[in-house]
């Protein structure tokens, strides 16, 4: 016992050398001679590249040249316990050899993503932080592009307290903390694009097609395009446009999956095949069973009735755009271009800070809409709703859903006794936080509050929610 117990300590020195290292390197600049040379006799031991302790070389390079490797990152952050569906038992069952393994490759990525440097970034800089940060994501069992806006991620938001790993391990279980891991990426790649010379980059083609389009650069795009012309405009619009279209797949998709509508038994079944409910057309002919031949004689075929009822709605986005808000505009645009190509719905779309502006014109176009919308500065809900409030000719077929964290400051009162109005009219009103992939939102107390008393509380920041609050209303 005296030897495991050695040996086990041995393991446990080895990824404390590993993780102390990570901490040294994260907090001082300064590099410790003695974390730097334990740490590549550790790797070097376990059988592991050096190329793990360089910063400067990406998680793609590193897997490129060990291919190997890539299996090993997908899922590092999420516990053994979650993945294989058992529980710990209360032992230390933990094969410590792997865990040192584990505890290189955890270190490999955090010290990619969080170490981002000072100074000017390149677009070479910028799109090798963008990979890392999806090989982050994907060791958090996530979609690559899942916590920065984009794709939702496969599971495990808030999977617990501790961010530690099940089973009494000491390597990070970062899963657990994953809402708070979104939020930091994306600040930190914003702070990479404001230290980008972006104007710079967009004005070489070559270095322009680097760019990979994320939320944080359409943001910094959107907000420059009126000091961009020529090359760099153009560059700057087939990132928009690119970004635009990524997303929309992934919102169509979320869309198309939702109900449709109720089945509209005014309509005939159509006299098809595909349609015959046998289940039915049994049970319905079963007095015609005759028990000597041993067969059921069949004088009346019954069908599933397969029509939709749709009827005509109107859908009034209200979208603020001051502040933080891109997210919600960008994800609300395509939404509301989405919800506007189905049938017999008609989708009218406002954005607002200090001044409101109409862009019901291109709102089957997304791209368009984006390019006139002015991000930033303050914001007046009432200039909105008085914008808004022509477009309501029916109050029952009308949903009104308002994007916002309503921090309206003196013109609080006065907005909510506006929405307060629409709501006892008839419309459907559905206040949002935000509209964002991860789902965080901000709301001001004030009004949160007034809403659950209204009898509207905010819904979840989340957009699948919204998707199915829409698709439930419009059938």
């Amino acid at each position: 016992m005296t030897g495991d117990n050695t040996e086990a300590s041995s393991h446990d020195n080895r990824r404390q050398v590993l993780y102390w290292r990570l901490l040294a390197q994260l907090f001082d600049p300064e590099e410790q001679a003695a974390l730097e040379s334990a740490s590549l006799a550790v790797v070097e031991d376990i059988g592991l590249p050096s190329a793990l302790l360089d910063p400067k070389v990406s998680v793609g390079s590193t897997v490129q040249r060990h291919p190997e490797l890539a299996a090993e990152f997908d899922g590092l952050m999420v516990p053994a316990s979650e993945a294989t569906g058992s529980e710990p038992d209360g032992a230390d069952t933990r094969d410590q050899p792997a865990e040192v393994r584990r505890a290189a490759l955890v270190s490999k990525v955090l010290l990619n993503v969080y170490a981002s440097g000072s100074g000017t970034v390149t677009a070479d800089q910028l799109s090798r932080w963008q990979s890392d940060a999806g090989w982050l994501e994907r060791a958090l069992g996530c979609e690559p592009g899942a916590l920065r806006g984009g794709r939702p991620a496969r599971g495990g938001e808030g999977r617990g307290d501790s961010p530690y790993a099940s089973g009494g391990g000491t390597t990070p279980d970062l899963s657990r903390l994953i809402p708070t891991i979104g939020p930091e990426l994306g600040a930190i790649e914003a702070d990479l694009v404001r230290r980008m010379h972006l104007r710079e980059v967009l004005a070489d083609p070559e270095l322009a097609a680097r760019l990979t389009p994320s939320m944080s650069l359409i943001e910094q795009l959107l907000r420059d395009k009126d000091n961009l012309s020529g090359v760099a405009l153009a560059n700057a619009k087939a990132l928009i446009r690119r970004f635009v279209d990524e997303v929309a797949e992934v919102l169509r998709t979320q869309v198309e999956k939702a109900s449709v509508g109720a089945l509209d038994r005014s309509v005939p079944p159509k006299r098809v095949f595909r349609n015959l409910d046998l289940d039915r057309t049994i049970w319905k002919n079963l007095t015609n069973w005759s028990p000597e031949e041993e067969r059921l004689y069949v004088d009346r075929l019954f069908y599933r009735h397969t029509a939709r009822k749709t009827t005509p709605q109107r859908l009034i986005v209200v979208v603020d755009q001051s502040g933080s808000m891109t997210d919600s505009m960008v994800n609300c645009t395509i939404l509301a271009s989405i919800f506007a190509g189905l049938p017999k719905v008609d989708v009218h779309l406002i954005a607002y800070d200090t001044r409101a502006i109409d862009l019901t014109p291109w709102v089957q176009d997304p791209f368009e809409s984006l390019l006139r919308t002015n991000l930033g500065g303050g914001n007046d809900g009432p200039v909105a709703m008085a914008m808004a409030l022509p477009k309501i000719t029916d109050p029952r077929d009308t949903v009104m859903v308002w994007i916002s964290d309503f921090y309206e400051f003196d013109r609080s009162q006065p907005l909510f006794e506006g929405i307060e109005a629409v709501h006892r009219s008839g419309v459907k009103f559905i206040p949002v936080g935000s509209v964002t992939s991860s789902g965080r939102q901000e709301v001001n107390p004030w009004f949160r509050e007034r809403f659950k008393a209204l009898g509207t509380p905010v819904i979840s920041g989340h957009i699948r929610k919204l998707v199915h609050e829409l698709k439930t209303f419009l059938a």
